[in-house]
Order: C-alpha cells, then sequence, then structure tokens
C-alpha cells in the first residue's frame, strides 16, 4: 500500500509530455478540489492567500509545460526588476533607457523561443545553409543539472505570448504612471502566474489584477452562481462542441479538402469558425469562472462575436484582452488615427500584420492578419454607407451575414497547414461545389450537422435570452444548480474522447 501510494505521488509531481494539465482532464479538477479545499485555511489571510496561490499556479505550470517554469520564473523576476528600475528613476532618460531594455528582454524571449525557426529559414533562404537553431536554456541546464535535454530543438513553451504580453503592459504602464509599481517579489509573481488565466489567457492588465490581490476574500451567491455557470458552459463549449467537431470532421476535411466536395468544404470551414469560437471562449469561461471562485476577477474576454455588423465591431468582439492591448501598446503609440489618413491605413495594416504574427511563425498567420488589415481599411471607406443604414434590421441582417463569412475567409488560412491546402479548398469551393451533397451531409453527419446548428443557434440569439439563461441557473436552489451540472457532465462524458485535445491558443 505504502509502494502504491508512494508511486502516486511521484506520478502526480512529475511532468508528462503526453498528459499536461488541461481544464478538461478530471485529474486537474480533482487537483482543484484539493487547491480549494486547502484555501479554506488561507483565503481570509491576504498574504499566505498570495504565497499559497502563487505556489499553486508556479505547480500548474510545471504540470503544463514542464521545466519551463523557470523560464516564467525568470521572467517574474527580471520584470520585477525592470518595474522597480523604472518606477524609482529620477530622470526620463534613465527610464526610458530601463523601459527599452525591459522591451527588449521581454520580446527578445518571446522572439527566441517562438521564432527561431522562423527567421532562421528566412535567413537560409538567403544564404542556403548557413544558419542553424540552439536550444541555450537546454545547453545551461544539462551544464548546471546534468541534465540531457536536446540543444537541437527549441521547443515553444506553454503561455509565453501570454504572459510575456502581461508583463510588457506591465512595464509601459509603469512608465507612463498608468499604475503603481509592485514592491512585492511575491506580489508580482503571484500576479504574472495566476493559473487559471496563464497559458491560455485573458491577458490581464497590473492595473485591473494588482489592486485584487490586496483586499479580502469575498464571493456573493450570485458570483458564485456565474462562476459555475461560467464553468460549465466552457466544458461544453469545448468538450461537446470543440472536440468533437475537430476530431469526428474539421481535421479530416483540412488534411485533404481535395477529396472533398465544395459543400464538405464549406461544412468543414463553418465547424472551424464554430470550434476556435467554442475551443478559445470555452477555455476563457473556465478561466473567468475558477478565477472567480478563488475570489479575482478577470476582464472578460469575447462577446458573440459572430453577431458583428463589421470587422471593427468583430474586433470589439473577439479575444478583447488581445485586441485592446495591439491597440493600446502598438496602434495608437504607432500614431493611431491621428497622423492622416495614409498614417492610419499604414498603423493598422502593421498592427494586424504584428497580430497575425502573434498567433504563430508561419506566413499563414500573416496572410490572416494582413487579411484582416485590408477589409478594415476597405471597412473605413465604406463607414459612411454604413452608419447610415446600419439601425435597419434587414441591412444589420446582411452585415452580419458578411462579415461572418470574411472571417470565415480568414479562418481557412489560420487553420490550414499549407496554402497548397487553401488553394484546394478555393478549387473545390469554385468548381466542385455540388449542392446536392448538402442532404448527404445532413445524412451521413447527423451529430456533426445537429451540434453545428445548436452552435451557431445558441450563439446568434438575442443577448436578452442569453443573458436570461444564465439568470435563471444563478437564480435557481443549490440543489436546482447541483441537477444542471449532473445533467451537463453525464453529456460531457458521453462526448469525451480518450484523446483529449489541446486547447489551441496554448501554442500561441
Amino acid at each position: 500500500m505504502i509502494e502504491y501510494l508512494h508511486t502516486c505521488l511521484q506520478d502526480f509531481l512529475r511532468y508528462s509530455d503526453a498528459a499536461p494539465w488541461l481544464f478538461t482532464r478530471r485529474a486537474f479538477w480533482v487537483f482543484f478540489g484539493g487547491v480549494v479545499g486547502l484555501y479554506s485555511l488561507f483565503y481570509r489571510r491576504t498574504r499566505m492567500r498570495n504565497i499559497y496561490l502563487m505556489l499553486i499556479s508556479l505547480f500548474f505550470y510545471y504540470k503544463t509545460g514542464g521545466w519551463f517554469v523557470s523560464l516564467l520564473l525568470f521572467s517574474a523576476f527580471s520584470n520585477y526588476l525592470w518595474g522597480r528600475w523604472i518606477g524609482s528613476a529620477h530622470t526620463k532618460g534613465t527610464r526610458t533607457t530601463f523601459l527599452l531594455a525591459g522591451l527588449m528582454t521581454n520580446f527578445g524571449m518571446l522572439i527566441y523561443y517562438k521564432y527561431a525557426y522562423f527567421f532562421t529559414d528566412l535567413l537560409n533562404q538567403l544564404i542556403p545553409d548557413t544558419y542553424e537553431t540552439y536550444n541555450w536554456l537546454a545547453y545551461c541546464w544539462n551544464a548546471c543539472l546534468q541534465t540531457h535535454f536536446s540543444v537541437n530543438d527549441i521547443l515553444l513553451p506553454v503561455g509565453i505570448s501570454f504572459f510575456t504580453f502581461q508583463a510588457v503592459s506591465y512595464l509601459v504602464d509603469v512608465y507612463t504612471r498608468r499604475t503603481d509599481v509592485v514592491r512585492n517579489l511575491f506580489d508580482f509573481t503571484f500576479y504574472l502566474s495566476f493559473f487559471p488565466q496563464l497559458v491560455a489567457g485573458p491577458i490581464v492588465r497590473a492595473s485591473a489584477f494588482i489592486p485584487q490581490i490586496y483586499r479580502k476574500y469575498e464571493i456573493s451567491k450570485r458570483e458564485f452562481g456565474h462562476a459555475l455557470f461560467l464553468i460549465m458552459t466552457g466544458l461544453v463549449k469545448k468538450l461537446v462542441f470543440a472536440d468533437f467537431l475537430a476530431i469526428n470532421y474539421t481535421d479530416r476535411i483540412f488534411e485533404q479538402p481535395s477529396l472533398y466536395s465544395g459543400v464538405e468544404n464549406l461544412m468543414a470551414i463553418y465547424a472551424y469558425a464554430l470550434q476556435i469560437y467554442c475551443d478559445f471562449s470555452g477555455y476563457t469561461d473556465m478561466a473567468i469562472g475558477i478565477a472567480l471562485l478563488l475570489g479575482f476577477r478577470l476582464p472578460i474576454n469575447f462577446n458573440s462575436p459572430y453577431k458583428a455588423t463589421s470587422l471593427s465591431d468583430f474586433w470589439r468582439r473577439w479575444h478583447i484582452s488581445l485586441s485592446t492591448w495591439l491597440r493600446d501598446y502598438l496602434y495608437i503609440p504607432l500614431g493611431g488615427n491621428r497622423k492622416g489618413k495614409i498614417r492610419t491605413a499604414f498603423n493598422l495594416m502593421v498592427t494586424m500584420l504584428l497580430g497575425g504574427l502573434w498567433h504563430g511563425a508561419h506566413f499563414k498567420f500573416i496572410i490572416w492578419g494582413g487579411l484582416h488589415g485590408t477589409g478594415l481599411l476597405l471597412e473605413k471607406m465604406m463607414h459612411p454607407f454604413q452608419k447610415k443604414y446600419s439601425n435597419r434590421l434587414l441591412v444589420r441582417m446582411i452585415f452580419i451575414f458578411i462579415v461572418f463569412h470574411f472571417v470565415c475567409l480568414g479562418w481557412m488560412f489560420f487553420r490550414a497547414e499549407t496554402m497548397a491546402d487553401v488553394m484546394g479548398m478555393f478549387h473545390q469551393l469554385i468548381y466542385a461545389f455540388r449542392l446536392e451533397h448538402l442532404w448527404r451531409f445532413i445524412i451521413d453527419y447527423k451529430l456533426i450537422a445537429s451540434l453545428l446548428t445548436a452552435g451557431f443557434f445558441f450563439h446568434w440569439i438575442p443577448a436578452g435570452w442569453q443573458e436570461s439563461i444564465r439568470g435563471k441557473f444563478i437564480e435557481w436552489p443549490l440543489w436546482g444548480k447541483g441537477l444542471v451540472v449532473l445533467v451537463i457532465l453525464l453529456v460531457v462524458n458521453y462526448f469525451l474522447l480518450a484523446d483529449i485535445q489541446a486547447f489551441i491558443y496554448f501554442r500561441f
């Protein structure tokens, strides 16, 4: 028995590449139950609560990303120091120097881990077979700890884009005096590593989160119901919709689009639009709900984006924490729309191209960002017409239809593995559409068709209906909530697959 418990403890403490912790794994919820149980000992003592959650967050990141937790600790320590130095500098020149050094540290780390292969390939196209990538972190680990990590491969740390962008926003806000310097290293590490939103957002500003860590724990009955609602809807979005659509239809079509008719390709594009929304918004729903149970409020990250009547409206609804980050820390510092139409167009296109590159080190993401940038520029030209007629219901429905399909066009580049696959999908859509296959799709893929219909129905119903559903769940007595949770878990278990899919945005 003792040996068995010892083995279980070793498995619990060991990181596994094959089974990283996700919010959709049973092991995580067992762990979270234990976290909440021990939390009852600390939640009234602010200092101990923060240290406890910081340690839990670091352990969670270790179970999710392995020894890259050392990179997270380095980021926390270095940005804590940069923030202190920026805040204590007496001259603007000194403050600017510290800010630039901090930005170089953060972006240098991000570029090295995320874009090393991308830029090496570009250089090798100019000067063939001249440059090779080298993993210096693995080299240091091997030298110091006698480990045997490969120095020839550079792996992407989980969530590096998210905690790096949080750190950058903190440094800039300290520089511009929009937020106060965090003077306790543990507090700053807690802010940067808070596990609900650590690996896939939302991107949380220090000015919104840091004040919360000094407040006493407080959560109302309505907030508890709201947190439970978010966690349940997140699980349904991820496991019932996103994963099932991916494994049973979307991945199959995108891998070999030329083998399927245009109708089947179109359904795959629609399915991916629903999949990526349910995957990402499902994660952030769970993240916001888990954080709320622990007494912390995270910002909303999605607001029915496929209801958008314009691309600008879409980006006010989709990945809100990233779009506002790009606006506040890139677009506006470049000059925004204050320096004439040509400069505005340039600033907008640069922002969208870099926003596309943020999603991955591949030209397809740059194309995706450029497509959205071009769409936003065209939209600015049509703004007077859109503003004049947007109050008419039929016109609004037409705008929603156009914007949704433009976004779906972008998702083709976002999802496809190669440009040849994109061209293959276009070919099938144009030359082999075969409308008669629509009925065959409905018959052969009954469950897929049902999920698509249900997913978009609940997405497009009026906001008042959505709010009514949430409000009724919150108002139900505890036994009613428990019954709903039980039913949802049974449904999720029905759809649950042995091969749980990682969250799409983990790799960003």
